[in-house]
């Protein structure tokens, strides 16, 4: 049976786009969310081989070093012509500078030199997990995906990370298009249309929906 949230949590992220993308997914609830830079809390090497372990070790070492319910994302974009990457390693493709526009720069350059040059060569996904951890090791797990293409050169100034290359199925505009409460807030407000947003629609649901 999934466990309620509520009172305190940690959002374990010392990323700043994913900070704030959290806490505008959590604000409606009332929960009260500190994050692991706030509180000087070491980053966990992530040595998961997937999207849903590298959540899990990073919640996993929030909750236990806070004493506190914490929350971490993992979650990188999936490009079919390159067998999957960047996948769990897209953050490291924008170097210790966290460079993403170095990073989209290597994702096209990697396509067009196998040959993947139309809309229909370049599709990709985005993927969110979710994990929250308690103290006493109960966890509770999402995950979310958005379908989509990579586009060159990428467009717009919103979002963070791959968001200005990534197309979203049916729609006209890059995730770097789209305001942020289109494309994170949830229904009446947003769309809810990002790959956090519709991990983090299954956790409210299991875990902060009355």
């Amino acid at each position: 049976m999934s466990r309620k949230l509520s009172g305190r949590l940690v959002i374990a992220t010392h990323n700043p786009g994913k900070l704030t993308e959290m806490q505008e997914l959590l604000a409606p609830y009332g929960i009260e969310a500190v994050s692991a830079g706030a509180l000087n809390l070491p980053e966990p090497e992530e040595t998961g081989t997937t999207f849903r372990a590298n959540a899990r070790i990073k919640a996993e070492a929030a909750a236990k070093a806070a004493g506190l319910p914490a929350f971490a994302d993992d979650s990188g974009l999936v490009v079919d012509a390159l067998d999957g990457a960047p996948g769990i390693f897209s953050a490291r493709w924008g170097g210790p500078q966290k460079d993403f526009v170095m990073a989209m720069g290597e994702v096209d350059a990697q396509l067009t030199a196998c040959g993947a040059v139309t809309p229909a060569q370049r599709t990709a996904r985005f993927v969110s997990a979710l994990c929250l951890a308690w103290p006493d090791g109960h966890l509770e797990e999402f995950e979310g995906v958005v379908e989509g293409q990579v586009v060159s050169p990428p467009r717009g100034t919103h979002g963070f990370g791959y968001d200005a290359c990534f197309l979203p199925d049916g729609y006209d505009q890059t995730f770097g298009e789209m305001p942020s409460q289109v494309k994170h807030s949830m229904p009446p407000l947003g769309l809810g249309l990002s790959h956090r947003a519709r991990a983090f629609r299954l956790l409210s649901q299991a875990c902060l929906d009355n």
